[in-house]
């Protein structure tokens, strides 16, 4: 029974795997339709979603028959609890991938405004802090996982920066405005998969180490919440 039950977990794990390398591509593929200009790649990532969110459904019953039929503890617990946490995630992220698209697919017949320079460094960043996380978890790193968590003010900055020169772009012009926009919501996006890679990366320490540090919780806080509960 106990040899079935982790090659459950094994199995929940390696979906987990799956649908993360989906979403790592679509979120590369979006930018490169971006920088390309190229509405078939931003088709193609529009239309993997309905795969990703089929294997949300996957995961999210694993997880569940595995709480119901197991009783996992301690570790076992933690990483099914966090998993249907990812799982989420990696969802949300796949969403905001075919934000990317959409916007890429209707900026492809016009010319780029100057700030779009920042865009790939924000991408770079943001794609690098994905794979980080995934690979925290995978490999169970704590310290990759924390690395990640302290990139997140530099996308914080960069979507800060393109906001300000988008502003200044539109005022100079007002036919930029619509492209402009655009820009900003891209930016938004990159940044809500940012904080989104935060959270895998915390779920990675909240299961190798039982400790919480999301929204910078000491051992005073969540003895309080313990207290309270």
């Amino acid at each position: 029974m106990e040899r079935h039950f982790h090659e459950q977990l094994q199995h929940l794990k390696n979906t987990l795997i799956e649908m993360a390398d989906q979403v790592e591509n679509a979120i590369a593929n979006a930018i490169e339709a971006l920088v390309d200009q190229d509405k078939d790649i931003a088709q193609n990532v529009i239309d993997m979603d309905d795969k990703i969110n089929m294997l949300e459904i996957r995961i999210d019953n694993e997880s569940l028959k595995l709480l119901a039929t197991q009783q996992p503890m301690a570790v076992d617990l933690r990483f099914i609890t966090s998993a249907m946490k990812i799982n989420n995630d990696l969802e949300r992220m796949g969403d905001h991938a075919v934000n990317i698209a959409q916007r890429a697919a209707m900026l492809c017949s016009q010319n780029h405004l100057k700030p779009l320079n920042n865009i790939p460094k924000m991408a770079e960043i943001t794609q690098s802090m994905v794979k980080d996380s995934l690979s925290s978890f995978v490999t169970e790193d704590v310290k990759k996982a924390r690395d990640v968590c302290e990139r997140d003010d530099q996308v914080d900055q960069l979507d800060a920066l393109l906001f300000r020169e988008l502003l200044s772009e539109m005022m100079n012009d007002k036919e930029n405005v619509p492209k402009a926009i655009n820009y900003l919501l891209i930016s938004k996006n990159l940044e809500r998969i940012a904080d989104l890679s935060t959270n895998i990366s915390e779920e990675v320490i909240f299961i190798v180490k039982a400790k919480t540090i999301k929204h910078h919780l000491n051992a005073s806080d969540l003895e309080d919440i313990r207290s309270r509960s």
